[in-house]
């Protein structure tokens, strides 16, 4: 993307300011996870560092075990401009704690998606042997456990945006559906 996915502007505010409002009535508080050169531009948010520099989203989460390894963790990617209410929800409604996690299945990919995902308390421990295992990505973890796969909701709302080119896109589509839900 070129800059920092969580101050890019989709809703009027920073990406990071509106995911912190849509996750707040669904969780006790709202985290940012963030390297240590992310931290001065956070003020005025809860941020957990991660442990270890240069791993990715995989020691984010990891991370926030380490904070409070007791709790399940929401995990939300910043570059989900087109997430709702609707599908947190969706998420939180058909969670199943008697898995390692809960996901949705992205329909683009085939896979699940890892940064839209409930983690449970269980799941640290695994994502601490893939970790030790030399594999990164969570998205592995959940393809190797025992997980709950929902359908997405609405596909587009689990859509990564990660390049500037398509930055224009996104809010004419973003517009397009604001005018379409207001007309109903």
């Amino acid at each position: 993307m070129g800059r920092d996915k969580g101050s890019i502007s989709y809703h009027g505010k920073s990406q990071r300011e509106y995911l912190r409002e849509l996750l707040v009535p669904f969780c006790q508080e709202v985290f940012i996870s963030c390297n240590k050169e992310q931290i001065h531009d956070l003020d005025g948010f809860a941020v957990i560092e991660d442990s270890v520099e240069g791993q990715g989203p995989m020691i984010g989460i990891l991370s926030a075990f380490q904070q409070d390894p007791g709790v399940a963790w929401l995990t939300v990617a910043c570059d989900l401009p087109f997430l709702t209410q609707k599908t947190v929800d969706h998420l939180v409604t058909h969670r199943n704690a008697s898995k390692l996690a809960t996901a949705f299945h992205n329909p683009e990919t085939g896979f699940p998606e890892p940064l839209i995902t409930i983690w449970e308390p269980e799941a640290r421990q695994s994502l601490l042997d893939f970790r030790e295992a030399g594999y990164l990505c969570p998205r592995k973890v959940l393809i190797n456990s025992d997980i709950e796969l929902l359908e997405a909701v609405d596909k587009e709302e689990l859509r990564n945006v990660n390049h500037a080119h398509e930055y224009e896109t996104v809010i004419k589509k973003l517009e397009e559906r604001a005018i379409f839900n207001k007309a109903f």
